[in-house]
């Protein structure tokens, strides 16, 4: 393969298109192919004007370059090379509205987390949240947050402008004691990825890099809040490749209140997540169907919010969290277990829902997460293995 002329053709591409326009992830197909090309992009860094545009990832085999089309290296290149846009991905939460307190929101009581906490708080688990950043300052998260990573601007810390981020991390491992607001894990230590912006917008590429950083510093668990209608090859072979590590990603199926979903919640290394309202019933809002793992608290749940405020929010988000800090409370009990396993044990020990008028439980998929019912189950697994 000519990789010199493979980075000139697409240099010039670069400097034609418009600064603001599309960008576009290259994927390398063979293992060598990619190591010839970042071999030769190295050396080009000190020559070539724009090179240092490009970013690359490794655990996937690509480079994220801005620009449109590439179709002439699909032509010059078909078989070596996979080019795909760069999609935008949305954070999957609804409008809400302040909260003066979130002491014991409805959805920790409502997965039985309370009296979870006699087996296990989450200790030592680390979560990667994949969002808009979180909010350093808040009283009830001093003790739970990590430094984590600002994909947006690196060497930043991980500050959140939005909102969603923090609102995650609080259910997730709020740790306010009588006095402030208590997550489902609050033991449990929070890696903020900063890779959404203000407006809770983010490239797919942002996402690769996120789980890249995560699958590098050993997260145990990934919140993936957000989703998109189309799929991806780089997210899926990024997705794949933190299963193969051995890390549950868990991740909202989307808030459209249709059958079927967004990615990355379609894939099958994921699980998949969908939204109850108060009185347990898949919520309105929430997409539903047979691939759905499991549902979590998803309406009016009350949360951490920026300026160390409280706010109510809606949304697979929300479900998604609950889901995450049940699965950090049983890893804190059973480090080994397998993203497979664990999707099991989340699958076989949810709570059949209630039913609206008309719905077939077997259309929904799987049932409402009890973090109570998840921790016995693991610790009676784990003495099956100990007995064989």
């Amino acid at each position: 393969m000519d990789y010199y002329g493979f980075w000139q053709m697409l240099l010039e591409e670069m400097s034609a298109a418009p600064h603001h326009a599309e960008r576009r992830i290259v994927t390398f197909n063979d293992a060598r192919h990619y190591a010839g090309a970042l071999s030769q992009l190295k050396l080009l860094k000190a020559k070539r004007a724009g090179v240092g545009r490009i970013q690359v990832a490794p655990l996937i085999r690509a480079f994220f370059v801005p620009g449109p089309g590439a179709e002439k290296l699909m032509v010059k290149y078909a078989g070596a090379v996979c080019i795909e846009e760069d999609l935008r991905i949305q954070v999957h939460a609804l409008a809400g509205e302040k909260s003066e307190t979130a002491a014991m929101p409805w959805g920790v009581k409502a997965i039985h987390a309370p009296q979870a906490w006699s087996k296990s708080t989450g200790v030592h688990v680390k979560i990667g949240v994949i969002d808009t950043g979180a909010d350093y300052r808040h009283p009830d998260l001093k003790h739970s947050l990590a430094a984590g990573v600002n994909l947006l601007h690196r060497g930043m810390l991980p500050l959140d402008d939005n909102g969603h981020g923090t609102h995650i991390a609080g259910t997730l491992a709020a740790a306010g004691g009588n006095r402030g607001m208590m997550g489902v894990a609050p033991r449990s230590l929070i890696y903020p990825v900063k890779a959404f912006d203000h407006n809770g917008s983010a490239y797919v590429s942002d996402i690769v890099l996120g789980i890249d950083w995560c699958v590098q510093n050993k997260i145990d668990i990934i919140n993936m809040s957000f989703g998109m209608k189309t799929r991806s090859k780089a997210l899926h072979d990024v997705v794949i490749k933190a299963y193969r590590a051995g890390i549950a990603i868990i991740a909202s199926s989307g808030n459209d209140g249709k059958r079927g979903g967004d990615y990355p919640a379609r894939y099958p290394e994921a699980i998949a997540v969908g939204a109850l309202d108060r009185r347990h019933r898949v919520a309105a809002f929430s997409n539903r169907g047979p691939y759905i793992d499991v549902y979590g608290p998803g309406e009016s749940v009350p949360s951490c919010w920026l300026k160390e405020g409280y706010k109510e929010m809606s949304g697979t988000s929300m479900a998604t969290s609950h889901v995450t800090g049940a699965a950090a409370l049983l890893l804190a009990l059973r480090p080994g277990v397998s993203p497979r396993e664990l999707k099991l044990l989340l699958r076989r020990t949810a709570m059949p829902l209630r039913l609206r008028k008309g719905q077939r439980r077997s259309s929904l998929g799987g049932g409402a997460a009890d973090a109570l019912r998840l921790l016995r189950a693991g610790v009676r697994a784990r003495r099956r293995v100990a007995k064989a």
